[in-house]
């Protein structure tokens, strides 16, 4: 049987998902897809979920020697990528890790004005200070993907769940 060449990688913020995601694409030598990079618009506007969709569907369709698609949006895209994967993996490290790899990584954007997806930029009232915090928003996928996931994906065999830096490490090691 043939090594997976269709993944999906899913975790909250802070989980590794496009570290990850970029490393095991370049080891096998197959597309990176970000989501965020499909989605965020200029000035942050978000496409309706039948436009998102039709992005993502057309991104994958444009690699069918493989890709790596990183990033969750299940309330826009439901079972879209997950049904075309070969493997998920869910990085679910703990929630203080996530929680100082989010702070960093913002205080660094923030500090070093970081071009993210198509011109955006966050800042300090948009990351502390808003109710779309990125701080708020780990929180609150951290408890719905610990609450909702496992009976999601029970079962399914495509599914690897590592939660820790060093499980995701060892996977990579070990897999490609």
């Amino acid at each position: 049987m043939s090594k997976p060449q269709r993944f999906v990688v899913k975790g909250s913020s802070g989980a590794g998902k496009s570290t990850f995601a970029t490393e095991l694409a370049r080891r096998r030598g197959i597309a990176h897809i970000e989501l965020d990079a499909l989605h965020h618009g200029l000035n942050w506007t978000a496409p309706s979920a039948d436009e998102f969709r039709t992005r993502v569907l057309e991104a994958l369709a444009a690699e069918p020697g493989g890709w790596v698609v990183d990033g969750n949006y299940d309330s826009k895209l439901g079972e879209t990528v997950t049904t075309l994967a070969d493997c998920i993996i869910w990085l679910d490290p703990p929630f203080g890790l996530k929680l100082r790899r989010v702070l960093q990584r913002t205080l660094h954007r923030i500090r070093d004005d970081i071009e993210l997806w198509n011109g955006n930029r966050e800042n300090w009232r948009g990351a502390f200070l808003s109710r779309d915090s990125i701080f708020v928003w780990l929180i609150r996928a951290h408890i719905r993907h610990r609450r909702d996931w496992p009976a999601r994906f029970a079962g399914d065999p495509r599914l690897i769940r590592l939660r820790s830096a060093e499980d995701a490490r060892a996977w990579l090691e070990s897999d490609v």
